[in-house]
């Protein structure tokens, strides 16, 4: 009996092991970045108030008005409410398992459990996600507000952007497709909210602003980043993953896909891949299963000012190119990384390379933008021209991209 029960113990840690190195797609539905070198970037020191500050004197609270609430609460309840009815049949509870094998001291297999959110893009049966979601999984469920449960096939993933396709049988339910917004013309400040599956709690609604955009991050899936990804502080936690940010017409503006939380639940600072890169990688995974990105074939930061008084630069923005992958086509092209090295801080920090400056005539500030172009605008065996500055000189090279490499 002792030794079934260590069994069993041992059996449940691995599972939590498991579970906790697989982040967000098992153990939850959202990929947890605890990251204390950004959550801690910036401490704000807090004035004491002197003791001899006079004090504004205690008055007492004004009496609690019964009736209806004001008119401005009253009119944002109601658009929550109607956006909550008219969105969450559209929104759906992934369950996932994955078999896992080959566990020495176990003759079975084991399973690990999983859970995420989804969106239903049309009415043939496909249903929006992340990848880090399904990523894996053995068998697919997918749980529609009307109480309807059918499996589901995996027929398109990308790690590049943490979005996956997987269909049902769109005969078994009623499917009521989500309408995409446009995610370029999102505001910060404006409403945000999430209709998800956080903890497990099916169909819950939160809500905020969207506090940033044109965030570049990576998948956590793929060293590539994403670009022009969405920021918002509407409580996005594990379950909330592949679910829909929405803006007040209820149009999808982008898919919760990670946090950055030094806890693993919600600390206000949620990212959602945005609705128009949704928009141009769907369709292909619909289609073709993948989707082919273009591919420089550098890694780079932005210019800093260090850099512009070393090399004496005449321009004080820009992509400075740090390496240039062999065989890539910025190889082909001449493109040059950087070799020379400068203290800045007590760091030291390498320099010296091609400065981009713009492409294809749209200019350049930094790494972010040059990604977001690259993303957006083009794709591979396209020719872009690159402005850049080399030994203090404005120079334009043609690059043919190619596509990007799988790992």
């Amino acid at each position: 009996m002792r030794s079934i029960q260590r069994r069993v113990w041992v059996l449940v840690g691995i599972v939590l092991i498991l579970s906790l190195l697989a982040g967000c797609g098992w153990a939850g539905a959202v990929r947890t970045l605890v990251s204390p070198a950004i959550t801690a970037v910036t401490e704000i020191a807090s004035t004491p108030t002197p003791t001899s500050a006079p004090q504004k004197a205690a008055t007492a609270a004004p009496a609690v008005q019964s009736g209806a609430p004001p008119a401005g609460i009253l009119e944002e309840e109601e658009l929550l409410t109607r956006m909550y009815e008219e969105v969450s049949p559209s929104v759906v509870h992934i369950r996932v398992t994955q078999q896992v094998s080959g566990i020495s001291g176990f003759a079975d297999d084991l399973y690990r459990r999983g859970e995420g959110s989804g969106f239903v893009w049309d009415t043939e049966g496909h249903i929006v996600t992340n990848d880090h979601v399904v990523e894996d999984a053995t068998i697919v469920e997918v749980h529609f507000k009307d109480g309807t449960i059918l499996e589901a096939d995996v027929i398109g993933t990308d790690p590049q952007s943490d979005i996956a396709v997987i269909k049902v049988d769109p005969t078994q339910v009623a499917l009521k497709p989500v309408t995409l917004g446009d995610s370029d013309q999102v505001k910060v400040g404006q409403l945000a909210v999430a209709i998800g599956n956080p903890f497990g709690q099916t169909w819950t609604m939160t809500r905020g602003i969207v506090s940033a955009v044109g965030r570049v991050i990576q998948s956590g899936l793929s060293r590539f980043s994403i670009p022009e990804v969405i920021q918002t502080d509407a409580a996005i936690n594990p379950g909330n993953s592949g679910g829909p940010l929405l803006n007040s017409r209820g149009e999808v503006i982008g898919m919760n896909t990670m946090i950055i939380s030094q806890s693993g639940s919600s600390s206000g600072v949620g990212f959602a891949v945005p609705s128009n890169i949704i928009a141009k990688v769907v369709p292909a995974l619909i289609s073709k299963g993948s989707y082919a990105y273009p591919w420089l074939g550098i890694t780079g930061r932005d210019l800093l000012p260090q850099d512009v008084k070393a090399l004496d630069l005449p321009v004080r923005q820009g992509a400075l190119v740090l390496d240039v992958a062999a065989g890539s086509p910025a190889d082909k092209a001449g493109l040059r990384g950087s070799e020379r090295v400068i203290r800045v801080q007590g760091q030291e920090l390498t320099t010296g390379g091609d400065v981009i400056t713009a492409i294809d005539d749209t200019p350049v500030t930094g790494m972010d933008q040059l990604i977001s172009y690259l993303v957006r605008k083009t794709q591979p065996g396209q020719q872009v021209t690159l402005t850049i500055i080399r030994d203090g000189k404005e120079k334009k090279v043609t690059v043919t991209l190619a596509e990007r490499p799988k790992e």
